[in-house]
């Protein structure tokens, strides 16, 4: 019996569990996205609480394009020297860490007309509100660049891998969804030319860092719309080619949270009500399990993962290997070393996202006991 606390090896990093903290944005980086006290401690935390790997919050790869205060930065190297300190404190508990870099779009309210942001096509957020400008050829060669450099920083900065963002609704993922990519280039029309952006960038990325770097992509298993969505067949063509290709691993995810169809009917990626049924947990399984059935790139599901026994049964009926969780860790940053324990309790976390709107996105619970 496979186990969620076994020690495994995903390409050449290895993996003291299959447990991996999800990138959560904490709002925490200064002004430009530099590190502060605050930020490293809370990573310092997660790494002595027992996930065996970290993906930190989204990090912006252009100077110009920040999609939310508060990020952490990479667009230059002025950013090498803090994060060599930052990785070389979080190995020093037996911790790997992956930094996901993204290029936002119009996922965003933050500074908006006094910077041009790029979409696949000329439009606007639902949600938002914010209008994204269609990218042209000679822009998505800067982009690509951009992304290039950012990965050699990741690496030069003492990070385990880096992790491409193509969910939620950011930029790639838009690309990925005929509901907003209306182009009529060869970045448009059939899903191997929506997805033309993402290869570029990969190939970029791996021609920077070389063969041996880990490069692992958050990709969305549907947009969950009824009508003119990124389906579940193009994100598995798109699965399947990157993993010819190369990449190292596959965090599955879903929702595209610029449409309103989906923020409306809960089926984002942190979707709430999870704990009223262990039925509703794990909800992006099924893709996950096809995908890892038909590929042989590790497969990561991220995704209302609450229990151990859900996750474990998950991963002796499937060829899934890995977990992510994240509301859970920002209520208990220690919850996997009290499993280690024997104590496999249910987590505190409720899934009602009130942690977003906290200052730092702490859980509501933690914040209560503070002020006591």
């Amino acid at each position: 019996m496979r186990s969620i606390f076994d020690k495994t090896n995903l390409g050449n990093l290895t993996m003291k569990n299959r447990i991996i903290r999800g990138a959560l944005w904490e709002d925490l980086a200064d002004q430009k996205g530099h590190l502060t006290p605050e930020l490293s401690s809370i990573y310092e935390e997660l790494a002595q609480g027992g996930a065996g790997t970290l993906i930190t919050g989204y990090s912006f790869v252009t100077k110009d394009e920040q999609p939310n205060p508060g990020m952490m930065g990479i667009y230059d190297d002025s950013f090498i020297d803090e994060y060599k300190k930052f990785t070389d404190k979080i190995h020093e508990y037996g911790t790997n860490i992956i930094m996901q870099i993204v290029y936002g779009g119009f996922m965003t309210t933050f500074n908006v007309g006094k910077r041009t942001i790029w979409g696949p096509s000329t439009m606007q957020n639902e949600n938002t509100g914010t209008w994204a400008k269609e990218i042209t050829k000679e822009e998505i060669k800067y982009l690509v660049k951009a992304y290039a450099d950012a990965a050699i920083r990741v690496k030069k900065s003492g990070f385990d891998g880096v992790e491409i963002h193509a969910g939620h609704g950011y930029l790639l993922s838009q690309f990925l969804s005929p509901y907003y990519n209306k182009r009529m280039d060869e970045y448009g029309g059939s899903i191997e030319n929506r997805a033309r952006i993402i290869f570029e960038i990969f190939i970029a990325m791996r021609e920077t860092v070389g063969k041996d770097y880990p490069i692992w992509i958050k990709l969305n298993s549907a947009d969950y719309i009824k009508e003119s969505g990124l389906t579940q067949e193009d994100s598995l063509y798109v699965a399947k080619k990157l993993s010819e290709l190369g990449i190292d691993a596959i965090e599955v995810t879903g929702g595209n949270e610029s449409i309103k169809e989906v923020s409306d009917n809960n089926l984002g990626a942190a979707r709430t009500k999870v704990i009223l049924s262990k039925d509703n947990e794990s909800y992006f399984k099924d893709y996950a399990k096809k995908l890892a059935k038909t590929i042989d790139t590790p497969v990561i599901l991220i995704g209302g993962n609450r229990h151990k026994d859900v996750m474990e049964e998950i991963l002796n009926s499937s060829k899934i290997e890995y977990f992510s969780m994240s509301r859970p860790l920002t209520c208990e940053p220690n919850l996997i070393n009290i499993w280690l324990s024997g104590d496999f309790k249910k987590p505190k976390c409720v899934s009602c996202n009130k942690c977003y709107f906290t200052p730092g996105k702490r859980c509501i619970f933690n914040i209560k006991k503070e002020s006591k």
